[in-house]
């Protein structure tokens, strides 16, 4: 089974247009993926909602409820500071090294100009579906 950390993006676009990131979660739910976070990722998912699309404490309860449970928690024993651009995306990398991760799933532009970190590799969320579904990973441009 393939292992990945999944940016804030794919958990806000999941969660407030559903599409192909919902489907990610959809099979990790599943047990088809299995998925790390840490606390900052958490924490960041839930600010976005609140802040930006002003969901209730009630929603946020509950979307906090669902990825706690069918994601592995970690708590990441170093700080990286390897994306300049975006200091938060180290949250990322953070989580992901801790957990062992093979891929990173986001659409964030700093993430994907990395590209790779150590063995973990950053790819988008169609990616991400092909190789649980068999299909292989293709890499594709930024």
């Amino acid at each position: 089974m393939a292992s990945a950390t999944l940016d804030t993006n794919i958990y806000v676009s999941a969660l407030v247009y559903g599409g192909t990131p919902l489907r990610l979660l959809h099979l990790a739910i599943e047990g088809d993926l299995e998925v790390a976070i840490s606390q900052p990722i958490l924490d960041e998912t839930l600010r976005i909602l609140r802040e930006k699309f002003g969901w209730s404490r009630e929603r946020l309860k509950q979307a906090e409820t669902l990825i706690i449970g069918f994601a592995r928690q970690v708590s990441p024993s170093q700080n990286l500071n390897v994306i300049k651009e975006d200091e938060p995306d180290n949250r990322i990398l953070e989580c992901a090294a801790e957990a062992g991760s093979e891929f990173i799933v986001s659409g964030d532009k700093d993430l994907h100009r990395l590209g790779q970190y150590g063995n973990v590799r950053v790819i988008k969320v169609a990616d991400m579906l092909d190789i649980i579904q068999g299909k292989g990973w293709r890499r594709r441009g930024p």
